[in-house]
């Protein structure tokens, strides 16, 4: 194999990472510093600008999903690329990349395989292409993969204040979509209107209140990243035939269920996708990204940066995200 490509100076040769030395609470974090990685075949060597903070990297912290400790969390981040592994040809040290699909970018250098990077535009800061991939991509793949919203079409998203909830609703009114959201507070709420929510509700009763602004006909579809908490009420509030998407389970993860009760409720749709499988290949991540950077240079999209954090603080950023404190997005810097 032949060297990386790379800067005149040397790879470095440590990294500092926040990791999880074992399951359980953040409590269980520690930032120390450990050999650097260093790109293989076909992948990029980043110096990390941000890492965005996302549920998935509580439930791998915590030992819900299952993972290897200790474990250096994140799969979000943006920086400059400072080295090369053999065979990339489409891109060259100094460029800025984002990616959602990344191992390890809690830390101050991540590798990702290049076929998963996408250049950042001149004109996008390191913060918002760190804010944009994982949220972006999700509310994209939401709206125009997993249930296809036309236009007229009112539709109920939860959390309408968070990072996924305000840029669902900016794209859906693009779409020319209705639509209802739910928020906790009276501040968020605020938020929710600004990103141009049709309706915002308080969560107590939503379904009834759903009810009443479709005159007893429900929504067409659901996207609830809430889960346990909401998940009866979105049964509750969707149309006949209607689609219900989880995406999430900020609340808890959704009890065993008996899919009976589909049918009773009108012959209804349930599922559950991830960012994994709405990005299978060059063609999907292309698309998804160039409508997403579009929208947000252009300004019809707009991101929120919940909270900046630094690298040795990620224990408390994702209590700040569990504890549901935030609004926008929650990002990492070295």
């Amino acid at each position: 194999m032949s060297e990386p490509t790379m800067f005149e100076e040397d790879l470095p040769d440590t990294a500092t990472v926040t990791r999880a030395a074992q399951a359980g609470g953040t409590e269980v974090f520690e930032t120390v510093e450990v050999p650097a990685p260093q790109p293989e075949a076909g992948q990029l060597l980043v110096k990390t600008a941000a890492a965005g903070v996302n549920f998935i990297e509580t439930y791998q912290r915590s030992g819900t999903y299952p993972v290897e400790y200790p474990f250096i969390p994140g799969s979000e981040g943006t920086g400059e690329i400072i080295a090369l592994g053999e065979g990339v040809e489409n891109f060259h040290v100094g460029q800025r990349i984002t990616t959602a699909e990344a191992k390890g970018t809690y830390s101050t250098y991540f590798v990702v395989d290049a076929a998963k990077a996408v250049v950042v535009p001149d004109d996008v800061s390191d913060e918002l292409a760190a804010a944009l991939p994982i949220q972006g991509v999700t509310a994209h793949y939401l709206i125009n993969s997993t249930y296809k919203v036309s236009p007229g079409e009112t539709v109920l998203t939860h959390a309408g204040a968070g990072g996924v909830g305000q840029i669902l609703t900016q794209l859906l009114k693009a779409k020319g979509a209705r639509v209802i959201t739910t928020t906790s507070t009276p501040e968020k709420a605020k938020i929710a209107e600004e990103a141009g929510a049709d309706y915002v509700l308080k969560y107590e009763g939503f379904a009834e209140k759903v009810r009443k602004i479709t005159n007893g006909e429900g929504v067409s579809v659901v996207y609830d990243g809430v889960g346990k908490d909401t998940f009866t009420g979105s049964l509750d509030s969707l149309a006949i035939r209607g689609t219900m998407v989880l995406f999430g389970g900020a609340s808890g993860q959704v009890p065993p269920y008996n899919l009976q009760d589909l049918n009773k409720r009108g012959g209804l749709y349930v599922t559950r996708p991830s960012t994994q499988w709405y990005l299978r290949n060059a063609e999907e991540r292309t698309w998804r990204f160039t409508e997403l950077f579009s929208a947000l240079t252009s300004g019809d999209l707009k991101l929120s940066i919940g909270g900046k954090y630094p690298l040795s603080e990620a224990g408390r950023a994702q209590d700040d995200l569990e504890g549901r404190k935030t609004t926008g997005k929650l990002i990492l810097v070295p």
